[in-house]
């Protein structure tokens, strides 16, 4: 089985495919009611012993961006927290399974899983629509206004990068 990961200060989402590329867990943990790294790792942490995880055989996790200044990029400030949180969350994996997680840049990862984003659309929102079309088991809850509710764009984060490792990704 393959766990994917999209690690943020946020909300962590996270996919466990089985060995047919089927959903067996896809869910989005909400970190933003805690103030500090160590309290959302250690929420990450309890999340990522639980025994639905225990036949876990790869876990995958997207690269936090490394590169985004200017316009609409972000601040060394943000890429920095990002990385760090992103440090302690694969140690924790290789802690919980007993072998080092790989890693996967977002394009890549969307890349494997066939994801094209046309010029000029927001990546978030065309791989939700992408992975809610094209995935019978995915399920996103919508807010009364109609707009997806926190977390659905980490679970499909989550889900591509799972799958790119289910179709053969693998970290060179």
């Amino acid at each position: 089985m393959i766990l994917g990961l999209d690690v943020s200060t946020s909300i962590v989402g996270a996919t466990l495919l089985d060995n047919d590329g089927k959903i067996v867990y896809c869910n989005a943990w909400d970190l933003r009611k805690y103030k500090d790294h160590f309290t959302k790792a250690e929420v990450v942490k309890n999340e990522l012993c639980s025994t639905q995880f225990d036949d876990t055989v790869r876990v995958i996790i997207e690269k936090p961006v490394s590169s985004f200044f200017g316009t609409g990029g972000s601040s060394a400030k943000v890429i920095t927290t990002l990385a760090k949180f992103n440090g302690i969350i694969s140690w924790i994996c290789r802690e919980r399974f007993g072998f080092n997680p790989e890693f996967i840049v977002s394009t890549t990862a969307r890349k494997h899983c066939g994801v094209k984003v046309p010029r000029g659309t927001k990546a978030k929102e065309f791989v939700l629509n992408f992975v809610a079309e094209s995935v019978d088991d995915f399920v996103i809850e919508y807010t009364k206004f109609g707009n997806p509710k926190p977390g659905s764009f980490d679970k499909a984060d989550s889900y591509i990068v799972a799958k790119a490792g289910f179709l053969g990704y693998r970290e060179a």
